[in-house]
């Protein structure tokens, strides 16, 4: 934990801040395309500053046209297999896992000692009783980090819910001294329907100059705000892409009772891994 009294003054500092407006500012700067030695240079520069490893990368005749096209970069096929036998529920993203439990009376979890209500993170009251003795993960996007997020189990999209919020970092200072953090921030919760699990939602949490998520189903440079009924809804399979985070932040997985209880340590975790079972 950082030391209080930086952290404090630096808590104030970013509480001062035009958050959303940087957010816009900096978006629009990775998407504008430059002259290749800059991107390049930009590029090299945070691969060296996070280690960012590459080698899962397509190779690429060309240079990256933006910044934001290298945050946001494919990797090669099958470089994310399903590792996790047919019942388990898997990781949606690359990152660290933070925290998971299952889903008590009152309908909370809890990151890093911090309750935090399921309606008002996924945007519904009702929705969040279908979520009551079940379980939930929480998975950190670092800067390094692929930054596509995939579908945690088979089954169709029928709703996506854009919920408008702030953009306060979501790192040791921001769970530290916001309140309610991950249910303040601006979100987007992925709807899903399962056979065998019965529902079960992706939430994807922007933070401080993360000023975009996209999904794979609604058109837009942005999802917008609002709640999106997908119809026909968008069938998946486990591993399947559902969205990205232009840039990173949090992944949050909820699943109803029939989820058999995850048992991961929490460390680092790749798209495909079992929730349910280390190794």
């Amino acid at each position: 934990m950082p030391n209080s009294v930086p952290s404090f003054i630096a808590a104030q500092v970013i509480r001062l801040l035009p958050r959303q407006l940087i957010g816009r500012v900096v978006g629009d700067l990775c998407e504008r395309p430059l002259p290749p030695p800059v991107t390049q240079a930009v590029v090299g520069a945070w691969c060296r500053a996070y280690d960012v490893d590459l080698s899962e990368v397509e190779p690429r005749r060309e240079p990256w046209k933006s910044v934001d096209e290298f945050f946001t970069r494919p990797l090669k096929a099958r470089s994310r297999p399903i590792e996790a036998p047919a019942e388990d529920v898997v990781s949606p993203a690359d990152g660290n896992l933070q925290s998971m439990g299952r889903i008590e009376r009152g309908c909370r979890i809890v990151v890093k000692g911090k309750a935090y209500d399921v309606a008002r993170l996924v945007g519904s009251e009702v929705d969040a009783r279908a979520y009551l003795g079940g379980q939930y993960a929480v998975v950190y996007l670092s800067p390094r980090d692929y930054h596509r997020v995939h579908a945690p189990t088979d089954g169709a999209v029928v709703e996506v819910r854009s919920l408008d919020g702030d953009y306060y970092p979501v790192n040791a200072i921001g769970e530290r001294w916001v309140r309610d953090l991950f249910v303040t921030n601006r979100r987007v919760a992925f709807v899903q329907e399962s056979r065998a699990l019965g529902r079960v939602t992706v939430v994807m949490v922007a933070a401080m100059v993360v000023g975009r998520i996209t999904a794979t189903m609604v058109a837009g440079r942005d999802v917008p705000l609002g709640i999106h009924k997908i119809e026909p809804a968008y069938d998946l399979e486990r591993g399947d892409e559902i969205g990205a985070f232009h840039l990173g932040s949090t992944a949050v997985v909820l699943a109803g009772p029939h989820a058999s209880a995850w048992h991961r340590a929490p460390g680092l975790i790749r798209v495909g891994q079992s929730l349910t079972r280390s190794g």
